[in-house]
C-alpha cells in the first residue's frame, strides 16, 4: 500500500462542496480543510504510486474550484 498527502490550493470559496467532491474520490481516506498556504489536505491510501497520480493528476485537478494540487509520497 501507498500512503500519499495531496495538498490541494482552491479558487473558489466553496470549501465544504470541494472538500466532499475530494473525499468521494476512490482511494481518498480523509480531507481536512486547513489554514495556511493551502485550503485542504487529503490522505490517500492506494495500492501503487500509479493510482496516487491518477487521484492528485486526475481526479482532484477535474474537480471545479481547484486551483493546484502538490502530493507528498509517506516513506515509512
Amino acid at each position: 500500500m501507498v500512503v500519499a498527502y495531496v495538498l490541494v490550493k482552491a479558487n473558489s470559496g466553496e470549501a465544504e462542496r470541494i472538500r466532499d467532491k475530494l473525499a468521494a474520490v476512490d482511494g481518498v481516506e480523509d480531507v481536512h480543510i486547513v489554514a495556511g498556504d493551502v485550503d485542504f489536505i487529503a490522505r490517500v491510501n492506494v495500492e501503487n504510486p500509479a493510482a496516487v497520480r491518477q487521484i492528485a493528476a486526475t481526479e482532484f485537478q477535474g474537480v471545479p474550484g481547484v486551483a493546484d494540487t502538490e502530493t507528498y509520497i509517506a516513506m515509512e
